[in-house]
């Protein structure tokens, strides 16, 4: 209740859009890998579980491919709260785009989450939105603990960047609606292609704050990964 009534003070109760068009390329599954199991349950099952969760979320939008729309949904027919689906297009950044055209009228903030981060937690989900209530635009994040090194297309290393400064950029990432939009109609304008929101607002020299979502916000995407997030789940549950 702590949370909700946070959301309700600073008017920070949002919308959320989730991206669910993926593949299962790297996986090497046959299906969308969202629909893959995980300790009993598809891995979006997860995530929908802890959007619903999350009291600062008033409204959620699943934005994905057709063949997915059925097995999706039946997930969630008994939610209490609003849950659409859009259709998705041929690229992240352009259901994205059909994704902000899917939002009620009235919606001015929005946070948009890859549906393959499944560990994500309700408590994360409340944070992005309540730190979008100050206008900044804002993408979970955490620090890099790796060496990171840069190189040529031989493979051949060309440089060390300072690892004190660099971020693995994540998902929930928080946004003003209109600036959004905004800024999505100048790539298209340009004929600009970004694999993120936050990108885009680089490229615009717009700020983006980042909020550190802790090391468990992992991306399924290969069978490894799926592993991993068994594991996490199965401490959660033991804790």
């Amino acid at each position: 209740m702590e949370a909700v009534s946070a959301c309700l003070r600073q008017e920070s109760l949002v919308h959320l859009l989730i991206a669910a068009a993926g593949s299962g390329r790297r996986m090497g599954a046959d299906r969308n890998k969202l629909l893959l199991p995980l300790a009993g349950k598809p891995v979006i099952a997860w995530t929908l579980k802890a959007a619903l969760a999350a009291e600062c979320i008033k409204w959620i939008g699943v934005v994905g491919q057709e063949i997915d729309r059925e097995p999706i949904l039946d997930l969630v027919r008994d939610a209490y709260k609003p849950i659409i689906w859009i259709q998705g297009g041929s690229t992240r950044q352009e259901s994205v785009l059909r994704g902000l055209a899917g939002l009620p009228e009235a919606a001015e903030q929005v946070l948009i989450h890859d549906g393959a981060r499944c560990l994500a937690e309700p408590a994360l989900f409340d944070r992005c939105a309540l730190a979008l209530a100050s206008g900044q635009a804002l993408i979970a994040a955490t620090p890099v603990t790796d060496t990171i090194k840069r190189v040529d297309a031989n493979g051949v290393i060309k440089g060390t960047p300072e690892r004190s400064k660099l971020w693995a950029a994540q998902t929930p990432q928080g946004f003003q609606v209109e600036q959004l939009r905004q800024g999505h109609a100048q790539a298209e304008a340009k004929g600009w292609a970004v694999t993120d929101d936050a990108s885009l607002y680089e490229r615009l020299g717009w700020p983006v704050q980042v909020l550190d979502a802790g090391p468990s916000n992992i991306k399924v995407t290969t069978p490894f990964d799926l592993t991993v997030a068994e594991a996490v789940l199965a401490l959660r549950q033991q804790g």
